[in-house]
């Protein structure tokens, strides 16, 4: 089956829907708006609660196209609506969330920013997975979507460089405005030329609890890069205890063991910068070890149910 294909020609591109839902989609949208494009509808996820309270908020997609006045659905067929009555030249899609179907597949020509070195991290975590398993460098791809996961053609690429300093929200916030604008570049040079996907595919499934799980028989360097996604824990007796910043120090400790400051690993040792026990606040792991006196202490080796 043949889909429909963004416009080779740039002044064809007048109507412009949006599907997205969360911050890293946000400046896709401003960017589109601030080109001058028209952009009839934008998709993004129903309100939730997002703390808390018992208030639902908005989408981060929804909340920045109501202030730019864009209408806003959370139905693909709600585009399709707006197609209809009056044609849509293209629909971006980033994070949106969703898979989209045939029906608006067929209607309307899609491209999606994906935010990995296609097919290498195909998925719903590509850049989570690129920094759990130490990549070197990742990409900003603009692709067509298809009905299979992440399996368009490339219309345009950029490397990105992983950096030692470099976290998931670091990543996200840059790639993100860095996809923005190879995005605006691509349709300002007409979509010619889609290049296939090469090379081994594999897949980013999202992030579970036991991802971020700080096992410290594995060497410091790897337990760094769960450190570096954002959602790292362990347990400090029956409590949970994250922690959100650290670096790597050569140590002898058993692993697990504090002194200092220092967890030992099976290969060197991490030094506590941020952490946040169970019930409190994140802190500076210094202000945490001046009350709690951990040394001597022992992080838990074993991973509990999650």
């Amino acid at each position: 089956m043949t889909l429909p294909l963004p416009p080779a020609d740039p002044s064809a591109i007048r109507r412009v829907a949006f599907l997205g839902t969360p911050e890293i989609a946000v400046p896709t949208l401003q960017a589109l708006h601030s080109a001058g494009y028209e952009i009839p509808i934008a998709i993004s996820g129903e309100d939730k609660r997002r703390g808390r309270g018992k208030e639902k908020s908005p989408t981060p997609v929804k909340a920045a196209a109501l202030e730019l006045d864009i209408p806003v659905g959370t139905e693909v067929a709600e585009m399709l609506a707006v197609h209809e009555e009056n044609p849509i030249d293209l629909a971006v899609v980033v994070a949106f969330g969703q898979l989209i179907r045939l029906p608006a597949l067929e209607a309307i020509p899609m491209v999606n920013i994906h935010f990995s070195d296609l097919p290498r991290w195909r998925g719903a975590a590509p850049v989570e997975r690129a920094l759990l398993e130490g990549d070197a460098e990742t990409a900003i791809a603009i692709m067509s979507v298809v009905e299979g996961l992440d399996e368009g053609d490339v219309w345009a690429k950029t490397i990105v460089p992983i950096t030692d300093d470099d976290t998931l929200f670091s990543l996200w916030e840059s790639m993100s405005i860095d996809g923005a604008q190879l995005l605006i570049d691509t349709m300002n040079a007409g979509f010619t030329d889609p290049q296939p996907q090469v090379g081994e595919t594999v897949y980013a499934r999202k992030l579970k609890p036991k991802d971020g799980w700080l096992d410290w028989s594995r060497p410091a360097r790897q337990l760094l890069r769960v450190i570096r996604v954002g959602r790292a824990w362990t347990m400090l007796g029956d409590d949970r205890f994250k922690i959100h910043d650290a670096e790597v120090v050569d140590a002898t400790l058993p692993a697990g063991e504090i002194a200092d400051l220092v967890v030992g690993t099976g290969d060197g040792g991490l030094r506590l910068i941020t952490v946040q026990p169970a019930g409190k606040p994140r802190m500076d792991a210094d202000a945490w070890a001046n009350g709690a006196q951990p040394d001597g202490e022992t992080f838990a080796s074993e991973l509990p149910d999650v």
